[in-house]
């Protein structure tokens, strides 16, 4: 039976949809909780219930961005946004606003299901008992607690962009490939037409600052991938 650390909250307004989705986790060791209004999903996933949030793009009331928008300010509980197929738009602005990552209806709930424990190991990840307490151009990467302090100040990372600086600190001064990170931070092979690592880059760079005047840590290696531009310091325990 699902434990309480296994609950998933879905937002749609599809109630079949949902209750199919529902039936489905079930199969899989999940439990669904069910809202089909923004507002009150909201106020669910507030609670800090769930240990992940599926979230459709077009709700009544509160639509779905505004519900990421309003979540992302309070809680880093792990989202999966359902957006419409071919709507690039929705998904860019999704991830902008700190989706975990996207899924375009019509889904196969194999899929969905595959996209929820691949974002569930990436955000449960401890990091390496060797080397817990990361240290580069300023930044520390504690994976131990999961948290980044620039200059000792605590940056508010969602887990997906935890995990992918994480990535580029590893291999600081080296690029590391789309490919590499999406597998490594999205747990599938980078296809040429997702810019869901390119979003997830910029969102970093962007809490990272730069507003000092600083070049950017995170540099862009045409046709390549990206490379943390600052030599790794000694990891320490």
């Amino acid at each position: 039976m699902p434990t309480n650390t296994d609950r998933i909250l879905v937002i749609d307004d599809d109630v079949e949809l949902c209750a199919l989705v529902a039936e489905y986790l079930a199969g899989e060791g999940f439990a669904a909780d069910c809202v089909h209004a923004g507002d009150t999903g909201l106020q669910r996933a507030l609670k800090a219930e769930h240990v992940l949030v599926v979230l459709d793009v077009m709700l009544p009331g509160l639509n779905g961005f505004e519900v990421l928008r309003q979540l992302r300010t309070a809680s880093r509980t792990p989202v999966l946004l359902l957006t419409a197929r071919g709507e690039d738009v929705d998904r860019i602005l999704g991830l902008e606003l700190g989706a975990d990552d996207y899924l375009p209806k019509p889904f196969n709930p194999r899929e969905l299901v595959a996209r929820i424990r691949a974002i569930l190991r990436r955000s449960q990840t401890s990091g390496s008992l060797k080397q817990p307490v990361l240290q580069a151009g300023g930044i520390e990467l504690d994976t131990a607690t999961r948290t980044v302090r620039q200059a000792g100040v605590v940056v508010d990372l969602t887990s997906v962009e935890f995990n992918l600086l994480e990535v580029l600190l590893r291999s600081a001064g080296q690029v590391v490939t789309r490919d590499k990170l999406a597998t490594a931070v999205l747990g599938r092979k980078f296809a040429p037409f997702d810019r869901s690592i390119d979003m997830h880059v910029s969102k970093v760079r962007k809490k990272l600052g730069g507003t000092d005047g600083s070049e950017d840590l995170i540099k862009t290696v045409r046709g390549s991938g990206y490379i943390f531009a600052a030599a790794l310091e000694n990891a320490r325990r």
